[in-house]
């Protein structure tokens, strides 16, 4: 099945509307079960998210797009804008680290 991403940016100033919306954001990811591959935010060299990294399975770009797009940050209105492509995991250093 192929993989879908999405890149997030947020709002600008948005940092405090994102951490009141992580948790219900983390349920959804916990909820998404063995179709999540891999999440995380962008930050700042100071450590503070500015937007999200995400990729999921599923079997076409119009699931993908919907199952995306039940995530709080994208309800609630954490990021300005974000875009939805099938992604290919080619190299995986990350693994056992």
């Amino acid at each position: 099945m192929p993989f879908y991403s999405i890149i997030a940016t947020d709002k600008p100033n948005g940092l405090e509307h994102r951490m009141a919306v992580r948790p219900e954001h983390l349920k959804h990811l916990d909820n998404l079960g063995d179709k999540l591959v891999i999440a995380g935010p962008f930050q700042t060299e100071e450590g503070k998210a500015t937007g999200s990294f995400m990729v999921i399975e599923a079997p076409d770009l119009a699931t993908a797009t919907a199952l995306y797009e039940e995530d709080p940050f994208i309800k609630q209105g954490v990021f300005e804008r974000y875009e939805i492509s099938r992604w290919a995991l080619t190299i995986n250093k990350a693994a056992g680290r």
